[in-house]
């Protein structure tokens, strides 16, 4: 058996890149070269070196392994012992962070400079050099509850994991999912009473776009084009902003686009007026669905309120007008609200602003604040009786799992007791639709204010009025001036989301409004910085 062992390493040569990473491997590869141009001389050594570097570069083994004994168990005796250490200095964080942790969105490099966050209060944030920040959007616009988190919630959660910390949602059930439920669908109109859990707001849009094609036997999905809909593959195919551009060159057919009834900085617009923009908009869906075969088009899948992509409300009557269009043709209506729902916009769930009723609804990161992954997906009496004798054919390993469940319920239950949709509404929204409209009036650099509930957004512009970068992500004409309104952010105690040329604010749901008017005067100064930074001759 040794013998063969030997003989597979001996064909199977570990590739160049995987030997790069080690400088005595890469020695030992230049070496075994070298040999094998010579023919079989010394074969034994060099199967031997093709045996151990292979080894060493795939970290298989430990260092005290013996060569053909098996595969590495590893044992506590094996591992750096500081990390049983209650904690590690700044330098040697800094140090594993630049080795071994990896950026998301952005570039690993920019992502070195951003703060090293260590605890939360309130709605506040203490990075590890004692500076405090105000977390400005929520941070992804989900820690609407803040980070004093309420008893009821942290006692759910310890309570869940002392009692079943995990079952799989494909084999059991679970009162806390049954509960959760139950206590959703008193939330959301009928006939939306069947439920869902997956983790995570794209995970969510991935298992709508799942139960529309299932359900209605068609595949085509509508989305529009200023929208995101997650990071995974199939959702950020339906997304119409620029992160689509890291998977549009994958395999993902069927999702289409259509324009939204909102302008896109003077370059389009539906009409002057909400009447011409709805009345316009819904004659070219009508026209594109016509040519794209309603046949075809499984659902139409749409932010109620458009988050990321600047915060815009729809035009009075159009969701209307679309939910008339969809049920004549046979194309459900979506409504993603992983962003507003849970009282974001000063309405429980987005879509109540304008009175319509949607087949599917998902949503994640109000459902739990953000403490644990949680999301929901709730669907019509309709599409669950569907699934009661038909596969829905998705599912999670963390689908419907326990612990974020009991996070999520009391949650809920915390944002009803402390009437915070209501206060939403009424105590934060003046706040944000006056200082918005101040900023605008003050700097030129810019413009647009609006506000819904606890959302807020103004557009970054240059020196000539244009938005200083375009939506799909191109025509960054002053970077540096980006630059130096993150940095006075920072420098100010603001911390969250900048993703020019849109300036969002969605601050926690329990902010007071004092705290928030003064998180306004930080934000005023470091908008000077940016304002002076594109005039600066």
């Amino acid at each position: 058996s040794y013998y063969v062992f030997f003989f597979f390493l001996m064909i199977r040569r570990p590739p160049r890149s995987t030997l790069s990473s080690s400088s005595a491997a890469s020695d030992v590869y230049k070496r075994q070269v070298s040999t094998q141009s010579t023919g079989r001389r010394t074969g034994f050594m060099l199967l031997s070196r093709r045996v151990v570097t292979q080894l060493a570069a795939r970290r298989c083994f430990s260092a005290k392994a013996e060569v053909g004994v098996g595969l590495h168990a590893p044992t506590k005796a094996d591992v750096d012992p500081s990390h049983w250490d209650e904690s590690w200095s700044p330098d040697r964080i800094k140090h594993e962070s630049d080795e071994h942790v990896m950026a998301s969105w952005g570039t690993g490099q920019a992502f070195k400079n951003v703060p090293m966050i260590e605890r939360g209060e309130h709605c506040y944030l203490y990075d590890t050099k004692g500076q405090r920040y105000l977390d400005w959007t929520s941070q992804a616009v989900c820690a609407n509850l803040g980070y004093d988190v309420p008893p009821q919630v942290m006692d759910a959660v310890t309570k869940q994991l002392g009692s079943l910390p995990y079952a799989y949602g494909g084999l059991s059930h679970t009162e806390i999912r049954v509960r959760i439920s139950s206590l959703l669908s008193e939330l959301l109109p009928d006939p939306l009473t069947g439920f869902l859990f997956p983790c995570g707001g794209a995970e969510a849009n991935e298992a709508a776009f799942r139960i529309a094609r299932r359900y209605t036997g068609k595949t085509k999905i509508l989305t529009q084009y200023r929208s995101y809909h997650g990071g995974s593959s199939g959702a950020l195919q339906a997304t119409g902003d620029f992160r689509r551009g890291f998977v549009e060159d994958a395999t993902a057919p069927g999702f289409i686009k259509t324009f939204n009834p909102v302008e896109t900085f003077g370059t389009f617009t539906f009409g002057q007026t909400d009447e011409e923009k709805t009345a316009n908009a819904l004659m070219f869906l009508e026209d594109q669905i016509t040519m794209e075969g309603a046949d075809s088009i499984a659902a139409f899948v749409l932010e109620s309120v458009v988050g990321a992509g600047g915060v815009y409300k729809l035009p009075e009557g159009y969701l209307k007008g679309v939910r008339e269009i969809c049920t004549r043709n046979n194309i459900l209506l979506v409504c993603d609200e992983v962003m507003v729902g849970f009282g974001r916009t000063g309405k429980f769930w987005g879509f109540q602003h304008y009175d319509v009723v949607p087949d599917i609804v998902t949503s994640a990161k109000g459902l739990t604040g953000a403490y644990l992954p949680l999301a929901m997906v709730a669907c019509s009496a309709d599409i669950k009786a569907c699934f009661e004798t038909k596969p829905l054919g998705w599912g999670a390993t963390y689908q419907a799992h326990p612990v974020p469940l009991a996070a999520g319920y009391e949650a809920v239950k915390f944002l009803l007791q402390e009437d915070l949709v209501s206060k939403a509404k009424n105590d934060l929204e003046p706040v944000l639709a006056k200082n918005l409209r101040a900023l605008a009036d003050k700097y030129p650099a810019v413009a647009n204010p609006r506000a819904l509930g606890a959302f807020g957004c103004l557009d970054l512009l240059d020196a000539d009025g244009r938005p200083v970068q375009r939506l799909d992500g191109s025509h960054m004409n002053h970077p540096d001036a980006v630059s130096k309104l993150r940095q006075a952010l920072w420098d100010n105690g603001v911390y969250g989301l900048l993703r020019a040329p849109l300036f969002h604010c969605a601050p926690a749901l329990v902010i007071k409004p004092e705290e928030l008017e003064d998180g306004f005067t930080r934000v005023d100064k470091a908008m000077e910085v940016y304002n002076d930074a594109i005039f600066a001759k």
